[in-house]
């Protein structure tokens, strides 16, 4: 109870010196700094805005254009390394992520090209393939040559070696 009084105090106390002070209203002040806020320019972003290489633009294009059985080439960090895929012909399958933060299935060929040795989490890779949209990031596929050589030949670098 006493704390209570105590505050009750200090509010009517406050109150008072509030509204015996002189108020300032200098409405001349009060328009200029406005005037002033609107005239200034807009300040330019500290840091230019972020640019990626050409590869991960067309990679961009393609996901936001829904494209399929577009040949590209990029360059990612390995985030996943996933089991193969046996169903069919086996495919050695990874998930990298683009600077630009998209992400793309690699699925390769091992029935056709050798296995990416010693590929881990963190890994940097290089790629040359054909992209196939979905809606995780795409998938690139035909990271190898064709036998039946009617279709580019595609490749995976990973520690300075092609694997193709």
């Amino acid at each position: 109870m006493r704390q209570n009084t105590h505050k009750l105090i200090s509010l009517i106390f406050g109150l008072s010196l509030l509204l015996s002070a002189p108020l300032l209203h200098d409405a001349s002040y009060i328009f200029k700094a406005e005037a002033a806020q609107k005239s200034r320019p807009p300040r330019k972003p500290r840091r230019s805005p972020r640019t990626f290489s050409s590869s991960d633009e067309a990679l961009a294009r393609a996901f936001e254009q829904r494209t399929s059985n577009a040949q590209v080439e990029g360059q990612g960090i390995v985030r996943r390394v996933l089991s193969d895929d046996n169903d069919g012909s086996r495919h050695q399958r990874f998930v990298v992520a683009l600077a630009s933060g998209q992400t793309l299935l690699i699925s390769h060929n091992i029935d056709l090209a050798p296995r990416v040795v010693g590929l881990r989490k963190g890994d940097v890779v290089s790629f040359s393939g054909e992209y196939e949209w979905n809606a995780k990031g795409g998938v690139i596929h035909w990271t190898h040559r064709d036998p039946g050589k009617r279709h580019p030949a595609g490749w995976i670098k990973h520690n300075g070696k092609v694997y193709q």
